[in-house]
């Protein structure tokens, strides 16, 4: 590295915001971090994490050296000497119970960087194991799947260029400040917007504003779909061209009146008429969910097919400000095949093969039961790369009893995280800031074909890219012939080579460069289902034996469903509401973001608390059929009547402890999560 001071482009990968960075370095030491103002998203804004980013590389406790736990106690050894370790274990279990005895985790799936899961399924492939796991077994692979099943492709939002927007449990705010921008550009141009959450949101006092009960979501958007074709307010060109199914749809959703409606969801048959006409009547329009809001729901999937019906019965697909197709950035797949089947695929088939499309994820639920019961298989090996289940994982007794009954457990992060703490071996990994690559998945997620050539701003102890880990691991296997690269310029040069877009004109432009753009009313070719269009009725989902089309089904928070269950557990929790100044269970340990949050609040209606006799500060025991946790209570008037509040990501009081997966949606396995019966009551002589 230059012994000079200079400025470094590249993008902050701490979270989902895609913001571009100008690091400032000096004489190889970070010394402040600015926003891109070039940025085409952040435009020179960073969010508290961002600012935070001299703190999160030079924390105290970051681990610098590999670590191996002996009789209880960590004893720093070399890489070479961790490498043989784990080489040598993996040696043994495979040749005793096979090679799908391991199972790899990965925190993230092509957010955090493309090379993290890219490698590690490559290792998995050369293995032989089937058994890649991820985050994505309960967060966002659902919503995919949802959209997939309707247009044969994720769309994305486009909102700044919207006449008609619906924020649909989403807090753009506390999630995606950058869509936060291009939302008010929208409004500031004259647009409508329309609020449906169970938390009174910033933007809610700034358009019509709809509360309904929790997890009805899909008894609303079918009202809604009900308006729009009674009152023959749909598409009629784009429907005719362009779907299947609309015949089914209609005479399925005759029913669904308004009135329905506000029996099940609360929200009067006027709110619901008056959004329905709006919002179709809107030259374009866009419904912007939230990423985990009804993935975690036990009728997820088909709210999400829902949105997607309303989205596409509209008109609004592929125009400027609704759901466009947004080109993808061809990339090499580093994946390596495996015939066997993961764990989880045989009840959730939809997870992990559409129309051919396989999905090479196991899913993460199933692994438990595979530990601790060794069905289908035993599996006795886990390396963690990226994540920490031992906090984000629902039901994490489960799991942290699973992960103690491994016989070898590698964890490679940052810092000593909850589940490092569990392991036999730990690895220490590089910030974004200390290793080079791709940086494009935020942008592509956010609807901009934008890329970045992330470039490595310093060196930082002993610390590895993931990318170098597994590769020297495979060679360490005798897997020499799939790990080819000796460093990440290399790997990078491999990656871009089908994309038509080389390094040097990467570097060339330290700014990044679109390479490719959105091409708006093409529709021939642009839905890749069996029928090549959307399919608005769904023979896949019949296929398997769900539903063709959406149903709205009681929820376990509803009382007609769990009359006895409500009695004990009067309150509704909300599970996983964000903190700005912290992604998931990262950064709770940096010291300039714990000042802006210091501790996890439980929010609640001052109504709420006075009925409880819960005093505003005061810190009160939270209790569901699954756990409970202590945590100082905070009033909001933002939050609805009879509801609870609480964030997630937390070890010192742990959301998940209080969740289950034992409830789940039927179609794509994920665990309900979100909305939880629950007590709450003040704990005596707390401070």
């Amino acid at each position: 590295m230059s012994n000079q001071r200079e400025i470094i482009k590249t993008d902050c990968a701490l979270c989902v915001h895609s913001c571009g960075l100008n690091v400032h370095v000096d004489d190889g030491k970070i010394v402040d971090v600015q926003g891109m103002p070039e940025h085409p998203l952040s435009q020179g804004y960073l969010c508290p994490r961002g600012e935070s980013l001299v703190d999160y590389v030079y924390a105290k406790d970051r681990l610098t050296h590999p670590l191996r736990k002996e009789n209880g106690t960590w004893h720093k050894i070399s890489w070479d000497k961790a490498l043989d370790i784990i080489s040598d274990k993996l040696e043994k279990i495979k040749e005793e119970f096979g090679p799908e005895a391991l199972a790899l985790y990965c925190g993230s799936v092509g957010v955090e960087n493309i090379e993290l899961s890219a490698f590690a399924q490559r290792f998995r492939g050369a293995y032989g194991t089937p058994n890649f796991l991820s985050v994505e077994s309960f967060c966002y692979h659902a919503l995919i799947t949802a959209r997939l099943l309707t247009f044969g492709r994720y769309l994305m939002e486009e909102p700044e260029k919207a006449k008609s927007i619906i924020l649909w449990a989403h807090n753009p705010d506390q999630s995606y400040p950058t869509r936060t921008r291009r939302i008010n550009e929208a409004l500031e141009a004259g647009a409508d917007i329309a609020v449906i959450d169970l938390r009174k949101t910033s933007f809610a006092p700034k358009g019509l504003f709809l509360r309904p009960h929790p997890e009805t979501d899909c008894a609303l958007a079918l009202a809604l779909i009900h308006v729009i074709i009674k009152e023959e307010l749909y598409d009629k060109t784009f429907v005719k061209n362009w779907t299947v199914g609309f015949t089914e749809l209609k005479e399925h959703v005759k029913n669904f009146t308004p009135q329905w409606a506000e029996d099940i969801t609360g929200v009067s048959a006027d709110k619901i008429q008056l959004l329905a006409r709006t919002h179709a009547r809107a030259e374009s329009g866009c419904i912007i969910q939230g990423t985990c809001s009804f993935d975690q729901q036990e009728n997820g999937l088909q709210t999400m097919r829902a949105l997607a019906i309303l989205q596409a019965i509209t008109g609004n697909v592929n125009k400027p400000g609704s759901w466009v197709r947004v080109p993808f950035l061809k990339l090499s797949d580093l994946r390596l095949p495996v015939d066997k089947k993961p764990i989880g695929v045989e009840n959730y088939p939809l997870f992990h093969e559409i129309w051919g499309r396989k999905y090479p994820y196991g899913h993460a639920l199933a692994f438990p039961e595979a530990v601790l019961e060794e069905r289908p298989y035993p599996i006795k090996a886990l390396i963690v790369t990226g994540g920490n289940p031992a906090v984000t994982f629902p039901n994490v007794q489960i799991l942290r009893k699973a992960l103690k009954k491994l016989d070898f457990l590698v964890v490679m992060d940052v810092f000593m995280t909850e589940t490092a703490q569990l392991a036999d071996v730990v690895l220490p990994a590089n910030t974004f800031l200390e290793k080079a690559g791709l940086a494009f998945t935020y942008a592509v997620d956010q609807g901009v074909p934008y890329l970045m050539l992330r470039k490595k701003a310093i060196d930082f102890a002993a610390c590895w890219p993931e990318w170098k880990f597994w590769t020297e691991l495979g060679k360490e296997l005798g897997y020499h012939d799939f790990f080819p690269w000796k460093s990440a310029e290399e790997v990078t040069s491999h990656l871009l080579e089908p994309s038509g877009v080389s390094v040097e004109e990467l570097e060339k432009n330290p700014s990044g460069l679109f390479y490719d753009q959105i091409v708006y009313g093409v529709y021939d070719g642009l839905f890749a289902t069996p029928s090549r269009k959307v399919e608005l009725y769904s023979q896949t989902l019949k296929d398997y034996g769900y539903d063709p089309l959406p149903v709205h089904k009681e929820s376990r928070v509803s009382a007609k469903r769990n009359s006895s269950l409500k009695e004990q557990y009067p309150l509704v929790l909300l599970v996983g509401n964000r903190n700005i100044e912290f992604t998931h269970s990262q950064l709770h340990n940096i010291q300039s973001l714990r000042e802006k949050a210091p501790e996890p609040l439980a929010e609640l209606h001052p109504d709420t608390a006075k009925k409880y006799a819960v005093g505003d500060g005061k810190m009160i025991n939270i209790e569901t059929p699954k756990g409970s946790i202590k945590m100082k209570a905070k009033y909001n008037e933002a939050i609805g009547p009879e509801m609870v509040s609480i964030p997630k990501g937390w070890a010192k009081a742990m959301c998940n402890e209080l969740t289950d997966y034992d409830v789940r949606d039927p179609i794509m396995g994920y665990p309900a999560m979100k909305n939880i019966l629950c007590r709450i009551n003040t704990v005596q002589h707390a401070n």
